[in-house]
């Protein structure tokens, strides 16, 4: 009787992830511990650093700037996310419900493949106090340098230049739902409305998690629009956002251990967040099983 030995593919598999343990350890890991190191000294760039323990934690809890910084990244965070999703959540059940057009998936990316500072720099034109074709068409001046207006305006551009990747993803898990389902509650005479309300957005759920934490993180790293909106010079308090503050920390004022610091916050700010999104969408089950 011949003996049949299963291939084992174990080795070959770790061959394929070593390209991208290596880069982690390079390209995120490392960084992650120096900065660790970092925020616990006096670096400025200028000096060999000095541990100093948790000064720099100390001062950051008594930093105003900081925490308005904290603060205007959140009012960002709130309004870009809430009018990403509610606008990609719209997009996507129009194409699956309506039309499947390639051409118009297409259409959707392209804000998306734009760069960042690119979309800065045109709507810094379309929204110039002088000379802006919105400010035109509206007949009144909506701009970037307005404290009521500014950071609303930034959320609202960066919604533009992402809603239809997000919408494309929300699109996919839409497409995982069961087109009898769908049938059946039309034939008991359910409305399109009924039938996204309680066929579709339970069904995506783990989905619109998914998406729910990469804007979330995302958001958070909000810097490049807000750098080139206002062309080098320092954003007014309503739009200087934590990364922003971070930068400025680091390469203005050469407080780079203040400023790993506050990047070490963030990052457990983040990893709180994330873990209260995940647990309450509950994003390791999905209704489909």
């Amino acid at each position: 009787m011949t003996v049949v030995r299963r291939r084992d593919d174990r080795r070959v598999g770790w061959l394929f992830l070593l390209p991208v343990i290596a880069g982690f350890q390079i390209f995120y890991a490392y960084p992650t511990v120096r900065g660790v190191w970092y925020s616990l000294t006096d670096y400025s760039l200028l000096n060999e650093p000095t541990f100093v323990g948790g000064d720099n934690y100390r001062k950051l809890i008594g930093d105003e700037q900081f925490w308005n910084a904290l603060k205007v990244t959140g009012y960002y965070v709130v309004v870009n996310i809430v009018s990403q999703t509610l606008l990609a959540l719209g997009l996507a059940a129009l194409m699956h419900r309506l039309t499947r057009s390639v051409v118009l998936r297409a259409a959707l990316l392209v804000p998306w493949l734009v760069p960042n500072v690119t979309i800065g720099l045109l709507w810094a034109w379309l929204l110039d106090p002088d000379l802006g074709f919105v400010n035109h068409l509206l007949g009144t001046t909506v701009s970037f340098n307005s404290p009521n207006w500014a950071m609303p305006l930034v959320a609202l551009v960066n919604s533009w230049a992402y809603t239809g990747y997000t919408a494309l993803l929300l699109y996919a898990g839409m497409l995982q739902v069961p087109q009898h389902l769908y049938e059946s509650a039309s034939i008991d005479g359910a409305s399109e409305v009924r039938m996204f309300r309680s066929i579709t957005l339970p069904l995506i759920r783990p989905i619109l998690a998914l998406v729910l934490v990469v804007s979330m993180i995302g958001s958070f790293q909000i810097f490049d629009t807000v750098a080139v909106v206002y062309g080098g010079k320092a954003p007014i308090p309503e739009t200087r956002v934590i990364y922003y503050y971070i930068y400025q920390q680091a390469f203005t004022y050469f407080h780079m251990g203040y400023a790993a610091a506050v990047a070490m916050v963030l990052v457990v700010v983040l990893g709180v967040l994330t873990f209260v999104q995940l647990r309450m969408l509950r994003a390791s089950r999905s209704d489909l099983t």
